[in-house]
């Protein structure tokens, strides 16, 4: 069986877990097996319409709506003993990030972290994953019983078929050397991880004042905001809108970039986007080499053009 863990925020499945779902029954697909899904807490969505992704189970255990790392890992891990995985996906997100190792642990198993295709099966286990913040590819192979892949956000489409789930909840608990005091959540309806598209700017902007503008055209675009590191650093914008290597690491299908030089930092957690638009004045910008469109012009003059022409043509 591969068993497939589903981010559950808020009481919604993330679109990075979906992408999870088709990978995992595309895998148990590769080894002639089943593939079933697992979810922490309480969902307001149809589970059994995961079915739809190719698993045939879907097991939710109610009850627990607070992310704890180490509980939720002893979980996870119960969860796979008790149905005999083979294999284990999570989506490479915050919580993957956070839970794989530590089931990779429990379960004494191989894990490979990041992947970016299906497994070659035809030799035994070798996953293909991004290394050197996405400039190189390497083929790791997991030698052991039991197998756990995070998958990179947007690196695997979600296949939506026919079918239906059948879903078993059964109440947990769980017990943990950490107390959660209190709980901060960003505010705004897009998560950035989750965005098709990001609209992000930098310093070009010249101050926090000159916002509206970025903030009007992702509007038009229904896409995530972002910013470079130093407009975060100086506060013209919230640190959880600040991509980069050492920042949110995205990957958008559309990602358009105003007024940011394209230093290899931010380059290192942008760079899985699909599609990269940069607007910049300035010519010599390092960004305009790692862009697939690229629009020499004021931000200024550019943006209010390109809003008006997409609220004209929507």
């Amino acid at each position: 069986m591969v068993l497939i863990y589903l981010d559950n925020i808020n009481g919604a499945i993330k679109k990075s877990s979906l992408e999870a779902l088709s990978y995992g029954a595309a895998v148990a697909k590769q080894l002639g097996t089943d593939a079933q899904a697992l979810v922490i807490g309480d969902v307001s969505s149809d589970l059994s319409a995961l079915g739809q992704y190719g698993v045939s189970k879907v097991h939710q255990l109610s009850g627990v709506n607070e992310f704890d790392a180490q509980g939720f890992a002893r979980l996870v891990a119960d969860k796979a003993t008790e149905g005999n995985a083979s294999v284990v996906v999570f989506s490479h997100s915050l919580s993957g990030k956070a839970l794989a190792p530590r089931v990779s642990v429990r379960l004494k198993a191989g894990l490979v972290t990041g992947a970016v295709a299906l497994p070659d099966t035809s030799n035994g286990f070798v996953v293909k994953k991004s290394v050197f913040s996405g400039k190189a590819f390497a083929n790791v192979r997991i030698n052991s019983a039991i197998k756990i892949v995070s998958l990179n956000p947007n690196a695997f489409t979600a296949v939506l078929g026919a079918g239906s789930a059948e879903v078993v909840t059964t109440a947990a608990t769980i017990s943990s050397n950490v107390k959660i005091a209190s709980v901060s959540k960003s505010s705004g309806a897009r998560t950035l991880t989750e965005s098709e598209i990001v609209v992000s700017a930098g310093r070009g902007m010249k101050g926090p004042e000159n916002w509206g503008m970025i903030e009007e055209l992702a509007d038009v675009l229904n896409a995530g905001l972002a910013c470079s590191r130093p407009v975060a650093d100086a506060h013209w914008r919230p640190h959880h809108e600040h991509v980069g290597q050492t920042g949110v690491a995205i990957a958008p299908n559309l990602y358009i970039a105003v007024g940011i030089s394209g230093a290899i930092q931010h380059l290192a957690g942008v760079n899985r986007s699909k599609t990269i638009v940069v607007i910049n004045k300035d010519p010599e910008a390092p960004f305009f080499k790692a862009a697939d469109y690229g629009i020499v012009g004021d931000a200024f003059e550019v943006i209010p053009k390109l809003t008006a022409a997409l609220k004209a043509g929507s």
